[in-house]
């Protein structure tokens, strides 16, 4: 039954590769990119070999624990991506339970992240080859962190699987398990200024992880190439009974899920309350653009984009070094963000985009409607964005310059996106799932499109740009309002053109809409 659930994850992997070409070369840079990483990832524990084992000690004591902990928290951030040898596929079938946890590791290692953890972590005999007795107690180490890997990554996506059927348990997963990769540049940033500050501190760092689940196992062949076995057998008897623990934490949640498998939830709600539809006019752009402001608040896809926001904000403040520098800069990029958010409005619809076909609302009323439902939001928060950094900043007398940028943008950035939605389609995140999901098929065109549309909406945007060097280099006020100035009126222009480009386009190919977004699925 093991070698069974092997060949199927096989063939579930070889036979998602011929959906699309797209999709094989997708696969293909990452597996390059795989081969990079355990390349430098070999190379490094073979040249570590020849340091000091105390140094050996605390780059792998604290190099393990991370890849143990990424191997507990990535995969909730990304849930939902690897669908494949799903435990809830087997509710119907009897296989006994010891094979099929035994089935569901093996195929964990089945892919590039479990074929790098588990090379690399073979790799360590090399390290340790120094020191026979370490190096063997390495080879029994490894396998078992390895294990311990994967088990714990099940354990962890199994006990949520009964509250994955709650759509507010994915909206508010996804954003809040994104937080530590947002803020991942500072951590790291924190982590290095702790090394320069305090020579020990890495040493202290690795002695405290050597003695919990994430580093215990890592730790034990340094112990014996330093002459204590009993203190690597005390680490080993740690690591052991953290995975010993976990498969059971694991068998008794894979036996509760494959009896009650998760259901999405129906709540009921009282009638009458028409939302955002009351609010906006009567008109055909006036109910696309309450259907749209609707997504912005309920959809997580979209609501992720204002989270983000302010995030941004945060970030921007602790890399800046504070309220200088990048700081005062958040409201031209948060414009710059928010605007291009719907370029992929028609691609997020998916089949929902039939309803502005059969109801025959026009593209110019549908790209007004969209656009419409970003600004009510989008330009007071760009107001906002600009004006409390440089209060905090101290800077007000850069308003107008910054507040003619940022309106550049989202003027700019706004009729640009009407008019790329209209345009290019491609794969998104379904209705319901993740934000940050990357779905299959994703392809070429994508990348073209987003990093396409930035520059164009820099060159677009050129004018403002320029004003806005002059003035930092002058210090003339006179170039700060003719910046608000462009600005408001060039983007205005934009804007207009942008949307009535994007409805003639709109008019011309909205079957063809609705076709290529149903296929993106």
């Amino acid at each position: 039954m093991v070698a069974h659930l092997l060949r199927l994850k096989l063939t579930l992997l070889r036979n998602s590769l011929k959906r699309s070409t797209a999709q094989l070369v997708g696969v293909i840079l990452g597996g390059l990119y795989g081969l990079g990483m355990l390349a430098f990832l070999v190379s490094g524990l073979v040249f570590l070999g020849s340091a000091d084992p105390e140094l050996i000690r605390t780059i792998l004591v604290i190099g393990g624990s991370a890849t143990v902990l990424g191997w507990i928290v990535i995969p909730i951030a990304v849930s939902g991506v690897d669908m494949t040898l799903d435990p809830a596929r087997f509710v119907t079938y009897t296989i006994p339970m010891r094979q099929l946890l035994a089935g569901l590791v093996l195929g964990g290692l089945v892919g590039i992240p479990g074929l790098v953890t588990l090379i690399a972590a073979l790799t360590l005999v090399i390290t340790w080859i120094r020191y026979p007795a370490a190096a063997l107690t390495a080879l029994v180490c490894g396998l078992l962190a390895v294990v311990l890997c994967v088990v714990a990554s099940r354990l962890v996506t199994t006990a949520v699987s009964a509250l994955t059927g709650s759509r507010r348990f994915k909206d508010v997963n996804g954003i809040v398990a994104f937080l530590p990769l947002f803020f991942l540049g500072p951590i790291i940033g924190g982590l290095a200024a702790g090394f320069q500050s305090s020579p020990g501190f890495a040493g202290r760092l690795a002695d405290v992880l050597a003695w919990t689940p994430l580093g215990a196992l890592w730790a034990a062949p340094a112990d014996v190439a330093a002459g204590n076995p009993g203190l690597a057998v005390v680490r080993i008897l740690i690591g052991v009974a953290t995975l010993a623990v976990f498969v059971l934490l694991w068998s008794r949640s894979l036996s509760h899920a494959l009896v009650t498998p998760p259901y999405n939830a129906v709540t009921k709600k009282a009638g009458g309350n028409l939302g955002w539809f009351t609010r906006f006019p009567a008109t055909p752009s006036g109910a696309v653009a309450a259907r749209a402001l609707t997504y912005w608040v309920r959809d997580p896809r979209y609501a992720a984009s204002l989270v983000l926001i302010p995030l941004l904000a945060v970030l921007l403040f602790l890399s800046g070094g504070g309220a200088g520098g990048a700081f005062a800069f958040v409201g031209p990029i948060a414009a710059f963000l928010l605007a291009w958010a719907i370029s992929a409005d028609v691609s997020y619809d998916n089949t929902a985009f039939s309803l502005h076909l059969s109801t025959g609302v026009s593209g110019r009323d549908d790209r007004w409607g969209r656009a419409a439902a970003l600004l009510v939001f989008a330009l007071p928060a760009t107001l906002v964005l600009t004006v409390v950094p440089l209060l905090i900043a101290g800077r007000m007398e850069d308003l107008p310059v910054m507040l003619g940028l940022a309106l550049g943008f989202l003027f700019t950035g706004t009729g640009l996106s009407s008019f790329v939605s209209a345009r290019y389609t491609y794969n998104v995140p379904l209705p319901g799932e993740s934000a940050f999901k990357t779905p299959p098929g994703t392809n070429f065109l994508m990348f073209v499109v987003q990093f396409g549309g930035w520059l164009v909406m820099l060159l677009l945007a050129l004018p403002e740009i320029v004003l806005t060097i002059v003035y930092f280099v002058s210090g003339d006020q006179l170039y700060g309002w003719l910046t608000l100035l462009v600005g408001v009126l060039l983007g205005g222009a934009v804007l207009l053109i942008g949307i009535r480009a994007g409805g003639r386009w709109y008019d011309r190919r909205a079957p063809e809409l609705l076709l290529a977004v149903s296929r993106n699925r």
